[in-house]
């Protein structure tokens, strides 16, 4: 169904030219989750003409619950690859619910899951630094790393300014996770986040309050693995884009 879900590109290896679309959870426009994992790849082009194959994949193990405004990614280690789904949002529990709270939405746990496309497995990691979950977070992901920007947490409703970096080893044995809390983050939901090259990003739009539209944008760079922030010049807006409720990415709604 049409819905609003997470999405990652994923490749064999990290120099792999081919590469499959992951998608996972999302809410439909009849405000059901869905905690289903699709998996879709090019099958052939020709005249100008794309034929997509989209399957569903099943996960044993920790299987993620129903979820929106989170985030999905993919990291390289030691020739190895996982997903890593991290944040969002899902309906109170059934045991919780009254009719006037029926469609309530809580924060997701700060759990952070790993994801084997290959056999289906997924696993759940509890990191003591992530103590929210968080909803519309801006991720990258490089390597064996994702950093975590921003995002909104329903409990305490604060767009967090910590900038979090999640690496991942993926040795013989069991993968390893640890989470470092760095300086210099921004405090932000709802932004797009767009690749302008190998070592660079651009932050544009979002919410710093609720009612509160983030005008300014960010460039985020990469330098021997060092993470840099900063504001960059900001576009003339638009009177329609000034005004308008909705700014780029989802409303908080």
């Amino acid at each position: 169904p049409l819905r609003y879900p997470a999405t990652c590109m994923f490749k064999g290896s990290i120099e792999s030219e081919k590469y499959q679309y992951i998608i996972h959870g999302g809410k439909t426009p009849n405000n059901e989750l869905s905690d289903k994992i699709y998996v879709m790849s090019v099958v052939c082009k020709n005249n100008k003409k794309v034929t997509f194959r989209c399957t569903e994949k099943d996960l044993v193990g920790d299987v993620p619950e129903a979820r929106y405004g989170h985030s999905i990614d993919v990291v390289y280690s030691r020739g190895k690859s996982v997903g890593v789904l991290f944040g969002g949002r899902a309906y109170i529990p059934s045991a919780q619910r009254t009719t006037e709270k029926w469609n309530s939405v809580a924060d997701c746990l700060p759990h952070v899951f790993l994801l084997d496309f290959e056999f289906g497995c997924s696993t759940a990691y509890i990191l003591p630094e992530l103590q929210d979950g968080l909803s519309f977070h801006v991720s990258i992901a490089r390597n064996d790393t994702i950093y975590i920007l921003g995002g909104h947490s329903l409990a305490n409703n604060v767009r967090s300014a910590n900038l979090y970096r999640i690496r991942v080893d993926l040795p013989l044995g069991s993968p390893a996770v640890n989470c470092t809390v760095l300086p210099g983050g921004i405090s932000v939901s709802s932004a797009i986040l767009t690749q302008t090259n190998k070592d660079e990003f651009v932050i544009v739009g979002g919410y710093q309050l609720e009612n509160q539209k983030r005008m300014v944008c960010n460039i985020v760079s990469f330098e021997d693995n060092k993470i840099a922030i900063r504001e960059m010049e900001t576009p003339d807006w638009t009177p329609d884009i000034k005004h308008s409720k909705i700014w780029f990415g989802s409303n908080m709604g």
